[in-house]
């Protein structure tokens, strides 16, 4: 039996191989050397476990207070403002535009009606074109009117002559009632260029003229009164500067031959 000559010695190949878990994988957490960023990522995401999300807690109600404080102040801004703009706007309008815009007022002098444009100075009664007289010739004397409330008639000749002065001269319906009276008193007293008295023959409780211009009404309280006032009083003056004070105090219709001389007046006159 022949025996055979061994050759060189046979030397296994050795094959590096990572540690097991003894099932032939990789133990957890281990990567292996050709793993990628992301593999890696989602092996340390898989470790941790992802952390559970808190809920957003949301508030039920608004606190409106603030908001409320905030709207409330821009209004109040907005309105001082509004006013100012307005306010300057209206003082800035000439008079004649102011009683333009109050219902009811008559403008005569738009007519230009040459009795009514009148100025001169006439002794005795004369004849008016409206009733009670808005203009025409007077008598030189004015009837005072610094605040003086008449409680009998007065003579539209004396009367005439102050609103030329720049008056406002209330009428009121002879007989009307002492409380409604009173009422009319009280936009009368204590105010210069104002005078006021009874009417004989008035179609309407309250009639308030100046120079050229009219409002007649059956309310006392109208607020038309007051409106009339405060755009004419010394305003509608034919003679800027006029005065009401020293003039006639009598009351009743003017005598015959009473006063004299004739012409335009000079301011004061």
């Amino acid at each position: 039996m022949s025996m055979s000559t061994p050759g060189p010695e046979r030397v296994p190949s050795s094959v590096k191989v990572g540690k097991t878990t003894g099932q032939g994988k990789p133990p957890t957490g281990k990567t292996t050397g050709n793993t990628t960023a992301s593999d890696r990522q989602g092996a340390k995401s898989g470790k941790k476990g992802r952390k559970p999300v808190s809920p957003v807690k949301v508030s039920g109600g608004r606190n409106w207070g603030p908001i409320a404080v905030a709207a409330a102040v821009v209004l109040i801004a907005a309105g001082i403002i509004g006013y100012g703009v307005y306010a300057s706007v209206q003082g800035s309008r000439d008079w004649t535009d102011k009683l333009a815009d109050i219902s009811g007022v008559v403008n005569y002098r738009a007519q230009k009606n040459p009795k009514i444009d009148d100025r001169t100075h006439k002794d005795g009664a004369q004849t008016y074109v409206t009733s009670p007289p808005v203009g025409g010739a007077h008598n030189q004397s004015w009837q005072n009117c610094m605040g003086d409330v008449y409680t009998e008639p007065i003579a539209n000749e004396h009367a005439v002559h102050s609103l030329e002065h720049g008056a406002v001269w209330i009428t009121y319906k002879q007989g009307l009632a002492a409380d409604q009276v009173d009422v009319l008193k009280k936009k009368v007293e204590g105010k210069d260029y104002m005078l006021m008295s009874p009417y004989a023959g008035l179609d309407k409780n309250v009639s308030v003229q100046v120079w050229g211009y009219q409002l007649k009404t059956d309310d006392v309280n109208d607020d038309r009164i007051d409106d009339f006032i405060s755009a004419a009083r010394i305003k509608a003056s034919m003679e800027p500067g006029a005065a009401c004070s020293s003039g006639n105090t009598t009351t009743g219709p003017i005598t015959a031959g009473a006063g004299n001389g004739t012409g335009m007046d000079s301011a004061g006159s």
